[in-house]
């Protein structure tokens, strides 16, 4: 994990899931995934909006040419969890199941995204031909 993600990770966790140092505020979840390949535990920020009950995520590596491993690894274990700030002011864990947005989906929830923040168009023609994925992160009950 490079040093400015394990920054913002500890910014999160230690200031109830707010992050002022990079303008995220409470727009943040982290992500725990599995590794596509390895298998192995991972946590990254991503940027997120509300949804209804859900969170919305786009993938878009600040437009590389190819998708971040966190959305290959979503794509191979779509049940995963993520750290979310409360309305208590802490961080809470939401078991959640990641669906990639197609179609009239993906479209508005991708102007939302570039709504809030026109870095998204920006990183979207940086990726030229790749589209950059929107996930859904809806919470699933866990027994």
């Amino acid at each position: 994990m490079s040093s400015y993600n394990d920054t913002i990770i500890a910014e999160f966790r230690a200031n109830g899931g707010r992050v002022d140092s990079a303008g995220f505020g409470t727009h943040l979840v982290l992500l725990h995934t599995l590794g596509a390949r390895t298998g192995q535990p991972r946590v990254n920020p991503a940027m997120s909006l509300r949804d209804g009950d859900a969170w919305l995520v786009v993938a878009s590596a600040a437009g590389a040419e190819k998708d971040p491993a966190w959305a290959v690894n979503l794509r191979a274990h779509p049940h995963t969890e993520i750290e979310v700030a409360t309305l208590r002011g802490e961080v809470g864990t939401v078991p959640v199941t990641a669906t990639e947005l197609d179609g009239e989906e993906y479209e508005a929830a991708f102007a939302r995204f570039v709504r809030r923040s026109s870095a998204f168009e920006a990183y979207q023609q940086r990726a030229g031909a790749r589209r950059l994925p929107v996930f859904r992160l809806a919470p699933r009950r866990t027994p």
